[in-house]
């Protein structure tokens, strides 16, 4: 076995399985999406979940102010 191919004392080989070649690729080619949070917005949402939950009611509730709101400045002269 080559250095490279070393493993740290504390693992034992036959602890560690076979691993799988490309397990993860369409995953990782896919990109993420990870957003840091301000601590005080971590704190008002538990999970990501709610995050999203909150978010989307953001999203439908603007898209309904700006329906709203072209409806409101037709005005009659």
């Amino acid at each position: 076995m080559s250095k490279t191919e070393a493993i740290r004392a504390e693992y034992r080989h036959e602890e560690l399985g076979k691993g799988v070649r490309g397990k993860y690729l369409r995953k990782y080619s896919k990109g993420t999406n990870l957003v840091l949070l301000d601590d005080r917005v971590a704190q008002a949402f538990p999970d990501a979940d709610a995050v999203n939950a909150a978010l989307l009611g953001l999203l439908a509730l603007a898209e309904k102010t700006k329906s709203a709101g072209t409806k409101l400045r037709k005005r009659s002269a």
